[in-house]
């Protein structure tokens, strides 16, 4: 089969296509045809050697994965409540090893798609929704007329945080770029404010000067410590990612994630305490032992698709094969919505 493999950590062009051998189901596992793969900001951390936990370069990077089953080798060896057969199409989270025309998954990690979605859908979904789904209503407990603050809101995590906000009826200021405020209020985000402008932090105490619910950030680093000052009291901080150690230019630099690190606050239990905060980390990477409840989330979630409450936004779609390509395009900060790579 045709697979990327990340040769050596470093930018986009050590990303390689490769032939490497067919993968064989065992029992519990199922062999899946994969039609289109989620390009996440963690997969180019993988790419860096930035990503905790990633494999020992060379190995094949990627997080999701939309396909068709082929094989159930124990169709018994199933998670309660869901039988998977051959045809069935679905999507997974697969912890590496996305990037390439087949893959083995423990069926526990693999979803039936909803009537009418697309391949391409499919695979903007576990990461994202569930992050922002596990984050906003199971570990935040956001209620109706909350008021959420999310960074990067035009990317992939945020728009569907942006999504489910809007479906839960909470007050949205969202961060980006000068090029996607329109975007932002298309979307239904209240207050779209451009980093590039204005300070968020006097933005978001203009409109809401006793404090938000909830801040979420993928960017770490000094951006915590002005997040925390957004909060209220019950103020909940929720850290999914730390982009300031990657930089922009797509190049390895223990340099920068260093000063990254450096930036991070460190929160004090008492303070939290005394203050009545939270803060929260996510890694879908890291739940593994929470097969059912993350099976109830994607439930949620393609429930919410069904009704037209949600709708993955597909930035662009590359071949297999240009894969460097993708990357690249998500470092120059150019995607709105979800960067999906095609595999025919």
């Amino acid at each position: 089969m045709r697979a990327i493999v990340v040769r050596r950590y470093g930018p986009p062009d050590v990303l390689e296509v490769q032939q490497l051998p067919d993968p064989q189901p065992k029992s519990g596992e199922v062999l899946i045809r994969v039609k289109a793969i989620g390009v996440n900001f963690a997969d180019l951390l993988q790419r860096m050697g930035l990503y905790p936990g990633a494999p020992k370069a060379p190995f094949v990077p990627g997080l999701e994965i939309a396909g068709v089953v082929e094989k159930v080798p124990d169709p018994t060896r199933q998670p309660e409540g869901q039988r998977l057969e051959p045809g069935d199409a679905v999507s997974a989270i697969t912890h590496f090893n996305a990037y390439a025309e087949w893959i083995v998954l423990p069926a526990k990690q693999v979803y039936k798609l909803p009537p009418g979605m697309r391949f391409e859908e499919g695979a903007a979904i576990p990461v994202n929704y569930l992050t922002a789904y596990h984050s906003m209503f199971v570990m935040g407990n956001l209620q109706p007329g909350n008021r959420i603050l999310i960074h990067s809101a035009a990317g992939g995590v945020g728009i569907a945080a942006v999504q489910l906000a809007k479906s839960a009826q909470l007050e949205i200021f969202g961060t980006a770029g000068p090029t996607k405020q329109e975007f932002l209020r298309k979307m239904g985000v209240d207050h779209a404010i451009d980093y590039e402008k204005s300070d968020f932090v006097e933005v978001v105490q203009k409109f809401a000067p006793d404090g938000i619910e909830m801040v979420m950030d993928p960017i770490g680093g000094r951006s915590l410590v002005r997040g925390q000052q957004c909060l209220g009291p019950t103020g909940r901080l929720v850290v999914f990612g730390l982009s300031e150690a990657a930089g922009t230019s797509g190049r390895r630099s223990l340099l920068t994630g260093l000063k990254a690190l450096a930036k991070t606050p460190r929160f004090h239990p008492l303070k939290l305490m005394s203050e009545n905060l939270a803060v929260i980390g996510v890694s879908m990477g890291k739940l593994d032992s929470r097969g059912a409840l993350l099976g109830h989330e994607i439930s949620e979630i393609f429930r919410m698709y069904g009704e037209g409450r949600i709708r993955p936004v597909i930035a662009k779609t590359f071949p297999l094969d240009q894969a460097a390509t993708a990357h690249q395009f998500i470092h120059d900060r150019k995607n709105i919505g979800k960067v999906i790579l095609s595999v025919r």
